[in-house]
């Protein structure tokens, strides 16, 4: 059966059933071919519609529910009459879904009226394009991406069964005179007598915190949503506790939540270079963050710096002479640098903004103590706002986490303090 080209063409095939009843069978049938593509993308082209060509996820839709929407032949008989000014349905007369708009046009439909949702083709007419795919909804979501979580996979992990959990730890602060708080070795002549030593011990206390999350939708939302909500929001909220419970890790400071990394009790701050300009970054900056790491931490530790501090940390060179060069780019051909010294250089927005102390850190989370008193858990309840016909949903998990060394280690010669943690300080 030959394309419809004019008004004249619709309007003949609307009189006659059987035509309607095979051209219908025949676009449908045909849904994966190029015929409705091709018609509907040459309309967009010539303006004849303002809708975006027909996506192969919709018409692989199309063509697995056809055989539910056009089992039935035309049911017209001489006494049906064509109602075109059918009210419009939901969705303020877009389709909710292929499916929705196969079945409008669908043998055994039309015959009852047509469809306020199809528009008559019309060659002098842009805004209407009679049976071509009509604007749709998806039910895919788009959202943006959260970053990975930094600190946890990294980090000491051990799972609390009460309350509280005590680590005994090793008070190690000082290589001047001995080591592990105490223990010292002495070079003793034959038959010289034994010195005494012992460690200094400590304990690190973790009471686990509540991280939590709560919301509510209407129950027609959930009825009517072209997606499902619910599944929606578990798999939202649990994204979302663990970015705030990273955030905690590397920003918080104490209380009713985990210590981060700025405000730890070991941390190293490096001071910025005598004349350095603000809200930079240099390659002496960056030499003595890696001097100041412990040195059984240099093989574990990763570079931990906001997106903002990229540019400075491309572009850093080193004086040579009169001249100087390069230390992390010279040109742009190949792929970004993602390490510094051969240690790995993450990214995170969690981090303080360029120039502030906490941009960039040196950091050897084997350090960082995380334990989990409750993993996350989601409780649903159709009870609480039962008034407002909502459901409701919480989230919630139960954890600590803090650096466990109470402070930096002075070495046995020098002055300058070790430390796992290491940081930048404010260069304003």
């Amino acid at each position: 059966m030959s394309d419809i080209k004019t008004q004249a063409d619709l309007e003949g095939m609307l009189s006659d059933p059987e035509k309607m009843s095979e051209y219908v069978k025949e676009k449908a049938l045909d849904v994966l071919g190029s015929a409705v593509k091709e018609q509907m993308d040459e309309a967009l082209r010539d303006g004849a519609v303002n809708r975006p060509p027909m996506s192969e996820e919709a018409i692989a839709e199309g063509q697995s529910i056809q055989g539910k929407n056009f089992g039935g032949g035309w049911q017209g008989g001489d006494d049906t009459k064509i109602n075109l000014a059918r009210e419009a349905k939901a969705m303020d007369g877009q389709f909710k879904n292929f499916g929705e708009f196969l079945g409008a046009i669908a043998p055994g439909t039309i015959s009852r009226g047509m469809d306020s949702r199809l528009k008559v083709l019309g060659e002098g007419q842009g805004d209407q394009g009679g049976f071509l795919v009509p604007e749709m909804f998806t039910a895919q979501l788009l959202s943006l991406a959260l970053e990975e979580a930094v600190v946890r996979p990294r980090a000491f992990r051990l799972p609390m069964s009460t309350l509280n959990l005590s680590l005994p730890t090793i008070v190690d602060t000082s290589h001047s005179t001995n080591v592990f708080g105490g223990v010292r070795a002495y070079w003793t002549p034959e038959s010289g007598s034994y010195t005494s030593s012992e460690p200094s011990f400590g304990r690190v206390t973790l009471t686990a915190k509540k991280l939590t999350a709560y919301t509510s939708a209407a129950n027609e939302l959930l009825a009517d949503a072209a997606i499902s909500l619910e599944a929606l929001l578990l798999r939202l909220f649990p994204q979302a506790l663990a970015y705030f419970e990273d955030d905690s890790f590397i920003n918080g400071i104490g209380g009713g939540q985990p210590v981060g990394l700025i405000n730890a009790d070991a941390l190293v701050t490096v001071s910025k270079e005598t004349g350095q300009a603000a809200s930079t970054i240099v390659a002496e900056n960056i030499d003595k963050m890696y001097s100041r790491m412990l040195p059984s931490s240099r093989a574990r530790a990763v570079w931990l710096a906001h997106p903002d501090t990229y540019t400075q940390i491309v572009a850093m060179s080193r004086s040579v002479g009169t001249g100087g060069s390069a230390v992390m780019m010279n040109n742009m051909a190949g792929p970004a640098p993602a390490t510094i010294y051969g240690r790995p250089l993450i990214t995170s927005e969690k981090c303080q903004t360029l120039g502030t102390a906490g941009d960039i850190f040196f950091v050897d989370f084997g350090y960082y103590v995380i334990g989990d008193r409750q993993t996350l858990s989601m409780s649903a309840s159709p009870h609480v706002r039962f008034q407002n016909d909502e459901t409701v949903w919480r989230f919630t998990s139960r954890l600590d986490g803090r650096p466990w060394l109470e402070s930096a280690l002075t070495p046995r010669n020098g002055s300058n303090t070790l430390s796992p943690f290491v940081a930048l300080a404010t260069r304003s």
